[in-house]
């Protein structure tokens, strides 16, 4: 009984502090409007240019784990937060992500269980491996896999997850 009352009590209180944490979400301008489309522009826009990150993961570790987050929303995540948390918190944390427009999530914290970040280790080649994560997310049709954190997603949830996520992660991104 203590354990449930302390459980119920620290999500009470995540969910409180995610309220709070809504107003200190940038506000700022986003690299095109939070969809599909605006992504896939974004991202059509990068190829051939030479960025570089302003600290973190290089552009292709971004790149190979915005595909990963993709991916795995499909095939299935490698492991999950446990289930209080993707029934309480994780949904609470992506409803503020979602009324914001922004997500704001730590920039070099790898997804849970997932494979290393250096392969493809190009640019050019990373960047098409998220465009193509992208069109196969864009064209499945069946059923998706609960989110690692956020818990069960329908398809459009997922694609402004995707989008606010890969926007969040350009935020260090630079053109050269």
């Amino acid at each position: 009984m203590r354990r449930r009352t302390l459980l119920k009590g620290a999500a009470l209180g995540g969910v409180a502090a995610l309220g709070v944490g809504y107003w200190a979400l940038p506000a700022g301008p986003r690299p095109a409007v939070v969809s599909l489309e605006g992504a896939r522009q974004v991202l059509a826009d990068l190829h051939g240019k030479t960025l570089q990150s302003i600290r973190g993961w290089s552009p292709s570790e971004v790149f190979n784990h915005c595909a990963q987050s993709i991916d795995y929303c499909i095939d299935g995540y490698p492991e999950l937060k446990p289930a209080w948390f993707r029934h309480s918190l994780g949904p609470a944390a992506f409803a503020v992500f979602s009324a914001r427009g922004a997500m704001r999530h730590p920039l070099d914290e790898a997804i849970p269980g997932a494979a290393a970040l250096s392969e493809p280790a190009s640019q050019a080649q990373a960047l098409q491996r998220l465009q193509v994560a992208f069109e196969r997310f864009a064209a499945h049709e069946g059923e998706l896999q609960p989110h690692f954190a956020y818990g069960a997603l329908d398809h459009a949830e997922y694609a402004e997850a995707h989008v606010l996520h890969l926007y969040n992660h350009l935020s260090l991104i630079r053109m050269v």
